[in-house]
């Protein structure tokens, strides 16, 4: 185990996502349930509520994926409204944050600022907004807007979005509201002009009166989820916390850094833009029981078929001819036919050289198609023991990985039940998770400073 560093000793910020719109989930599991049930989503937010969670993090699928014009089972699919979702999650918990992920690209800053604004106030202050953007002309298709913002412009509108939005959430100073039924003023008379704003800007040109009063956490924690250059200063000019990929600790550790680099150059405090990567986990009563659940559940989640799919991604060609255990395609992508898959974010630029990278790869590691699409795109970090785990969890935080996880799990809704009952309280022994909320919004649960 790597020796913690001197710093003072941090506690684990612990956020839960319920899996969804990937091959990540395996839907086919006899144990698994909907993943657009209000049950399910109920039944993971009150469960890691009883773990004493920060919060609850749900993203957002704005289109059904496609291969050649027809949807693939491999993905599940459908995803329903984030904020319908996390407004009824606040009615059926009382401490639990509430993240969810909203595109700045294909939303109005008016009237998303007016329904975080109001998640805020029926949560009692739990409300948090994940920033994403899109330059996917596919996905946009299904919004007005479509898919007219070139890559480099995505930030651009993002940031204006975001300070239209918090001059709305501004836009009500929190005494505005005097209430007095002996006088019947309700508004106090020097802020008779509460809630009125006037924004100019190369995206957006709006003027009026936000409707809604300042909400408990005066404006929701922000997080953001790209790790580009554009992201991360993105992150650390605008965010609370940044959403990271990275798992292994020197990957992790090198982010970690540079974001807090970033920050200080932007004026930030040490420690004001949490780093939260996406994590999970396999528990064993024993480190090969554990192992064997792990390869057990890979296998699931990238069978032959989907192993296919996800090497097309890049290929852009219909592979399903190939052997998935056989040697990777012998032919080069095609970089100028259209799109085969759609609505899969494209994350390597240059296919060509993918390409070339994953053959070299799967010839030094004696790879098959399908064991190199395991490597490649399996997610779970953590294996072992309860006790295993709760050390690797703990030190991975301690040395710079991060502030904390967002877990999930490839079972929905049950995957977390586990990890609260037997890594929670031993996290908890250690002083590393709390035992007792001591906050009432996610501000406070998060150690961020009031705004």
């Amino acid at each position: 185990m790597t020796q913690p560093s001197r710093q003072p000793r941090k506690r684990i910020i612990l956020g839960a996502y319920l899996g969804g719109v990937n091959h990540h989930t395996v839907w086919s599991a006899p144990e698994a349930d909907s993943q657009i049930a209000f049950s399910s989503f109920r039944h993971l937010a009150q469960t890691v509520e009883r773990g004493k969670f920060d919060f609850f993090f749900l993203a957002e699928g704005l289109a059904i994926r496609e291969r050649l014009g027809r949807f693939f089972d491999q993905d599940v699919v459908g995803r329903p409204d984030t904020l319908p979702v996390l407004a009824a999650l606040a009615g059926v918990t009382e401490h639990l944050g509430l993240i969810g992920t909203i595109n700045a690209t294909f939303n109005e800053p008016y009237e998303l600022a007016r329904q975080l604004s109001s998640l805020d106030h029926l949560s009692d202050g739990r409300a948090g907004w994940n920033v994403v953007t899109s330059f996917d002309a596919f996905t946009g298709q299904n919004f007005r807007r479509g898919g007219f913002l070139h890559r480099d412009d995505r930030y651009v509108r993002a940031d204006e979005f975001l300070t239209v939005a918090r001059q709305l959430w501004d836009s009500w100073p929190e005494d505005a509201i005097e209430a007095d039924k002996e006088s019947g003023r309700f508004l106090r008379p020097e802020h008779a002009d509460a809630g009125r704003f006037a924004f100019s800007g190369k995206q957006f040109e709006i003027a009026g009166r936000f409707t809604t009063p300042r909400s408990p956490q005066g404006r929701p924690v922000v997080l953001q989820a790209g790790v580009s250059p554009h992201g991360r200063d993105f992150a650390v000019a605008r965010a609370d916390a940044i959403f990271s990929p990275f798992h292994r600790l020197d990957e992790a550790q090198e982010f970690y850094r540079d974001i807090q680099r970033r920050a200080a150059r932007a004026g930030r405090p040490p420690g004001a833009v949490k780093v939260l990567p996406s994590a999970s986990f396999v528990l064993g009563d024993t480190e090969a029981e554990a192992a064997e659940r792990q390869r057990e559940i890979a296998r699931q989640q990238v069978s032959g078929r989907t192993a296919q799919i996800l090497l097309e991604a890049v290929w852009n060609r219909d592979l399903s001819g190939y052997d998935p255990d056989g040697p990777l395609p012998d032919v080069e992508p095609d970089v100028e036919g259209p799109r085969i898959i759609q609505g899969r974010a494209v994350i390597h630029q240059d296919a060509r050289q993918t390409a070339a990278e994953w053959r070299e790869l799967a010839e030094a590691k004696g790879f098959s198609l399908r064991e190199l699409a395991i490597h490649l795109f399996s997610r779970t970090e953590f294996v072992g023991t309860p006790e295993q785990v709760a050390d690797r969890l703990d030190s991975f935080v301690q040395n710079e990985g991060s502030d904390g996880f967002i877990l999930g799990s490839h079972l929905t809704p049950t995957g977390l039940d586990e990890f609260v009952d037997r890594v929670i309280p031993l996290l908890q022994e250690r002083g590393a998770v709390r035992t007792e909320y001591t906050g009432t919004t996610l501000r406070e649960h998060l150690g961020l400073p009031s705004t």
